[in-house]
């Protein structure tokens, strides 16, 4: 059978990691995750509740493509709360996960060929979806003084198409301040590159809020999803905001691609964005989590990362440890039973020297999974001397 030169995309490396956890616990042992970034808990309680009480009242057909008006008013409404940021709810539009807004915000902006920068480290899907619709990632190598986010000498000269940005960012969990934003916005407009703000991990700060794109522009796409803070993966609902004049470009291309997100997705994701008390335990799970992760892999071998604002990742340089993140993570997976994500899925260039650690799981997973990781560390360090 034939395939097209689109489908030869790069596999996730975070799902085979996944995969060989997964084989490893059918064996009969139990594995630490610390590769996936995928919350703990499931989805808050008041979203379930809501679900099933409608799936009482009668069949969940088809949503307008832009998603429940009811969804798009409370969305529009957060922006106001956790932003002071006053939304028509008209410019939002409901999507199956972050996922399907890449895939309508690549196929709405650009055509094929054109050139998106995107930083790297970054979350490797940008990468592939890119690929897969003919269009060509521009990886912008970033640097440890900028905390590993991208600023405008980056993107100078690169004749781009489009910028996306991630903060807090995806595998670092640093985040961009209005200053940095508000730079690379004027720097993509100045080269006449849309600009793209991958705001997944709102919600999921520990010292400073982070900011919305739309705090400084609204001629930008916005992209969000309920899987990271609203506890939501499998659920597969995110939204976008889009500038006015955009709306029906990408309600166009949503009726054929996805008629809609899923409904019953829609009901819950409605639901949970009141379920606030549930949603801040969680958080406060991961501020705990995030700082034995800073104490504690230090103390194991891995000092050299950057201390994450948001999310729930820690990213490390193991340069002294190793050459070969993907043998590394193999080696770790085998011997002291915790997943972790090699750097090669996020930076091509450069990421066989880092690892991922996730720390979205209990914290009762993350003590054991760092006391594994000293165990680990001493035992190599004995064989290696």
């Amino acid at each position: 059978m034939r395939n097209s030169s689109r489908s030869n995309v790069d596999p996730f490396i975070v799902m085979d990691v996944m995969e060989a956890a997964r084989k490893a616990e059918e064996s009969g042992r139990r594995i630490i995750h610390m590769e996936v970034g995928q919350p703990g808990t499931g989805a808050p309680k008041g979203a379930i509740k809501a679900l099933q009480k409608a799936m009482e009242q009668g069949a969940l057909g088809y949503t307008v493509a832009l998603g429940l008006p009811e969804l798009r008013q409370r969305i529009a409404r957060l922006y106001g709360e956790w932003y002071n940021v006053d939304l028509n709810p008209e410019r939002v539009v409901v999507t199956s996960g972050s996922s399907g807004g890449f895939l309508l915000t690549f196929t709405a902006l650009f055509d094929t060929g054109d050139r998106i920068g995107i930083g790297a480290p970054g979350y490797p899907s940008y990468r592939q979806i890119l690929k897969a619709l003919d269009l060509v990632p521009v990886d912008l190598p970033t640097a440890p003084e900028n905390r590993l986010q991208p600023v405008p000498a980056d993107i100078a000269g690169m004749d781009l198409a489009g910028l996306m940005v991630a903060s807090p960012a995806n595998p670092t969990g640093t985040m961009l301040d209005h200053a940095s934003m508000g730079a690379l916005i004027e720097a993509a407009q100045a080269q006449g590159a849309a600009f793209i703000s991958d705001e997944i991990y709102h919600g999921l700060e520990y010292e400073a809020k982070a900011v919305t794109a739309l705090e400084l522009t609204d001629e930008c796409y916005v992209i969000n999803s309920f899987s990271k803070y609203f506890s939501m993966t499998g659920w597969r609902v995110g939204w976008m905001v889009v500038p006015e004049d955009q709306v029906r470009v990408v309600e166009r291309i949503a009726q054929n691609m996805f008629i809609c997100a899923p409904h019953a997705s829609q009901v819950a994701a409605l639901a949970a964005m009141d379920c606030k008390d549930e949603l801040q335990a969680n958080l406060d799970v991961y501020r705990a989590n995030r700082a034995l992760m800073l104490k504690g892999l230090p103390e194991a071998g891995f000092t050299n990362i950057a201390p994450p604002d948001g999310a729930f990742y820690v990213y490390a340089d193991v340069s002294d440890l190793t050459d070969d993140s993907l043998a590394f993570a193999a080696e770790i997976l085998d011997k002291a039973g915790v997943a972790a994500t090699p750097g090669l899925d996020f930076d091509p260039a450069r990421g066989h020297k880092t690892l991922r650690f996730s720390y979205a799981r209990s914290t009762e997973d993350i003590e054991e999974g760092l006391a594994r990781l000293k165990a680990f560390m001493r035992e190599r360090g004995a064989q290696n001397r």
